[in-house]
């Protein structure tokens, strides 16, 4: 009788994992068809712009102006202005972060680290207008006054506030890392007369080093992919920066100003949508490099 019994209770609980397991395939299997349906609409909307401009003009051309007679949609100052404003961000984001990190993960005491950590995370939360709104109202009118410049939303502006976006990401996920390091590496380490810096450095962060590039890597799509932030506080002008105080127009911050005024299915319209393609592929990119260096660095326990 038990033996049936402990029998049907295997049939199922058998039973209920291939169901669980079911659904999950279905859910990941709807969530990637609906962002290949995304990339195909994203694709059919924005290669038409190729037939009225070439791809060679569209990338490296130097001057957007969509309503000029002719239409010029030259995309290289925005494409250097979101490069510009991401790698700044990251300058900024990276160390910030890492230290963060480290303390929490290493140096805090556990009562520090529970409320720290949460409070992190919950800035992660903060809506995006409302960073943008802070760096317009306070932070420009700072950087205008103390650095005696013509308007204080610039390069530099708009790489601090998202450089306050991606902190706790790249935070949370980096302490993560670190935080599952075995502790006998760290045992062994002290046991061979290093110290605690020495151990950080030599041990608990290259075998760390694989979640710490995805963080990075993750904090800067993040970034990169930021529309309200930069369309607020980054200036809107389309020109090549040539310094931290000039104002920029970033790819996304160009699509979020125009789209409202572009017709639909024009040059322009297809011109935002094509931007997108390129945004598309940025970020692709990113999380390509991320998935190498996750691999490369991936740490052996064994």
């Amino acid at each position: 009788m038990l033996k049936e019994r402990l029998k049907i209770a295997l049939n199922i609980h058998t039973a209920s994992d291939r169901i669980i397991q079911y659904i999950f395939a279905v859910v990941g299997f709807i969530s990637v068809a609906f962002l290949f349906l995304i990339m195909i609409f994203l694709f059919k909307e924005g290669l038409p712009v190729f037939n009225s401009v070439s791809v060679k003009e569209f990338l490296f051309g130097t001057s957007w102006y969509p309503t000029s007679v002719p239409p010029k949609f030259g995309t290289l100052p925005l494409i250097v202005a979101s490069l510009t404003v991401t790698f700044f961000a990251a300058a900024f984001a990276v160390p910030f972060s890492m230290a963060i990190a480290i303390y929490l993960s290493e140096l805090a005491p556990a009562t520090l680290r529970e409320i720290v950590k949460p409070i992190i995370e919950l800035i992660a939360s903060i809506p995006s207008v409302i960073i943008g709104f802070f760096g317009m109202v306070v932070v420009a009118p700072f950087l205008q006054d103390h650095f005696d410049i013509d308007t204080g939303l610039n390069v530099l502006n708009a790489a601090i506030m998202l450089a306050f976006m991606a902190i706790p990401t790249i935070a949370s996920i980096s302490e993560d890392a670190l935080s599952s390091v075995p502790t006998s590496l760290k045992e062994a380490s002290y046991a061979l007369g290093a110290n605690r810096w020495q151990t950080i450095v030599h041990i608990t962060m290259p075998a760390a080093l694989s979640g710490i590039w995805t963080a990075i890597i993750l904090g800067i799509s993040r970034v990169l992919g930021e529309t309200m932030v930069v369309l607020m506080v980054a200036g809107g002008a389309t020109i090549f920066p040539t310094s931290l105080f000039d104002p920029v127009r970033p790819l996304t911050a160009n699509i979020a100003a125009e789209m409202a005024e572009a017709s639909y299915r024009s040059d322009h319209y297809f011109a935002l949508f094509a931007i997108g393609i390129i945004l598309f592929l940025l970020t692709l990119l990113f999380n390509v490099i991320a998935n190498y260096l996750s691999m490369k660095y991936k740490f052996k326990w064994n």
